[in-house]
């Protein structure tokens, strides 16, 4: 499934996946397996602001149209509006109770149905997002289109007629990869630096389309998405354990270094 523009050299439509989540800076309470929701901040997903940065780049280089996607409840509306803030051009917000409870598949057959209703040529999503840190919705959704994929992207070194090169953070190092588009994207948080949204981009966003759709709209059958259609499923949230208070040395640099390495070797055992 292969949904494009008329790109070649010329005008550049991007589609970002963003994704509303638990600002994770704060004081994440768990209690009783699951997050405690009372008094919870939401925020943009922070890879996802690396996808937009990196999607008004292109357009600022090649012309073209920028959408943001998002799915999630009312509240998911407040990240689209910051992206229309950035500078994106439209946005996309799938608001129904049945994708709760979706995991990566369900939200990558979500994201199908919704971006193939428009031209266009390369995909942007964050890495993964900041809340389950799963990072696979990207790659199932790029399967679903029959679109090659780039994960980890550190850099998007040129877009060159059809062809798209960039680099990726690899297992063994720095990678180059040229795909022909379109093609999905997912964006390393050193990227770019997103940039702050401007009180002109602000105003702007008000009058900027949202369109609101429902599974129904995108004709897909609300029993293979959200927690019915599901294959995996987070069965307890645990706080991370509570770290053993330091040691302190205290003496002359060598006689540090001999304690510190016999606690190490004797104790530690990291070494052997």
């Amino acid at each position: 499934m292969r949904h494009r523009a008329d790109f070649s050299g010329g005008e550049l439509n991007v589609i970002v996946l963003i994704k509303h989540v638990i600002d994770v800076e704060l004081n994440v309470r768990v209690r009783d397996g699951s997050v405690v929701q009372d008094g919870m901040t939401y925020v943009l997903s922070k890879w996802d602001e690396n996808a937009i940065e990196a999607a008004l780049v292109l357009k600022d280089a090649h012309d073209g149209e920028v959408t943001a996607v998002t799915i999630g409840p009312e509240r998911s509306g407040e990240s689209l509006r910051k992206a229309l803030a950035m500078g994106v051009d439209k946005g996309v917000h799938i608001n129904d109770p049945a994708t709760e409870g979706s995991d990566s598949m369900g939200y990558a057959r979500i994201l199908a149905k919704t971006v193939t209703r428009q031209p266009y040529d390369l995909i942007l999503a964050g890495r993964q997002s900041q809340d389950t840190d799963q990072g696979g919705t990207g790659p199932m959704l790029a399967e679903l289109l029959n679109i090659p994929l780039v994960g980890n992207v550190v850099e998007i070194a040129a877009v060159d007629g059809t062809k798209l090169t960039a680099h990726r953070n690899g297992d063994a190092g720095k990678e180059v990869v040229e795909v022909t588009l379109p093609a999905l994207l997912t964006a390393n948080d050193s990227l770019n630096e997103p940039r702050l949204a401007s009180l002109r981009g602000i105003m702007a966003a008000k009058n900027k389309p949202m369109e609101i759709l429902t599974l129904a709209d995108l004709e897909i059958d609300p029993a293979t998405v959200g927690a019915a259609g599901a294959g995996t499923e987070v069965v307890e949230m645990q706080p991370p354990r509570a770290r053993a208070a330091g040691q302190k040395f205290e003496g002359a640099p060598e006689e540090i270094t001999k304690e510190v390495m016999g606690l190490l070797v004797n104790e530690a055992k990291i070494f052997g």
